[in-house]
């Protein structure tokens, strides 16, 4: 095999990327000036070397604990649990979230192969039953998955009495109703509140 079509390979195993885009994308790397294969080669190696999961929540860092751990400022009463690590920017962006986070590294998918134990539900218990939480905001994605581990997650904090809610779902902003499916109208419904 050639260094072209290792690259090529190596580049179409990332998500949204096909062997036809990882080819356009090695021909422009090539194109380029190798200093700058040198550098991006360097930051794959550096994230690989550096990276690693918060030791408290389990979001990405560089450090034994994340940015977010360490803020002085953040409500230490209030967790979001999310599925990856990528999703916390986008709770970020708004700026109304205050609290800290938790990373499940995942979402129950049995026939995948994911269950309780290869997500960090237990890391999760074990910092709502030391510490002063008083309520957890679950954030999996509303799919079948996700739905799954949100009800997994309110089984496993019962015991701890810690207030569980469910991030609310609707009816998008812009959006119009006579295309929104049944499932998201019957929630918005539920969800609605007095004006």
């Amino acid at each position: 095999m050639s260094a072209i079509d290792d690259l090529v390979t190596e580049l179409a195993r990332l998500p949204t990327i096909g062997r036809k885009s990882a080819l356009r994308l090695t021909y422009h790397l090539l194109r380029q000036p190798a200093e700058q294969s040198h550098r991006l080669a360097l930051a794959l190696v550096t994230l690989a070397d550096k990276v690693r999961p918060c030791t408290e929540c389990f979001n990405l860092t560089e450090s034994d604990r994340c940015t977010l751990c360490t803020d002085p400022r953040r409500d230490r009463s209030m967790v979001c649990v999310v599925e990856e690590a990528s999703d916390i920017p986008s709770i970020e962006r708004t700026g109304e979230f205050r609290g800290l986070y938790h990373v499940l590294g995942g979402r129950l998918a049995p026939l995948d192969g994911v269950g309780p134990s290869d997500l960090t539900v237990d890391q999760l218990v074990a910092r709502v039953t030391s510490g002063a939480i008083r309520e957890v905001i679950v954030a999996t994605n509303p799919k079948l998955e996700g739905e799954a581990t949100a009800l997994y997650l309110q089984e496993q904090l019962r015991p701890t009495g810690v207030t569980v809610s469910r991030l609310a779902r609707g009816l998008p902003v812009g959006g119009d109703l006579e295309y929104a499916d049944g499932v998201t109208i019957v929630q918005a419904l539920s969800a609605r509140r007095a004006m």
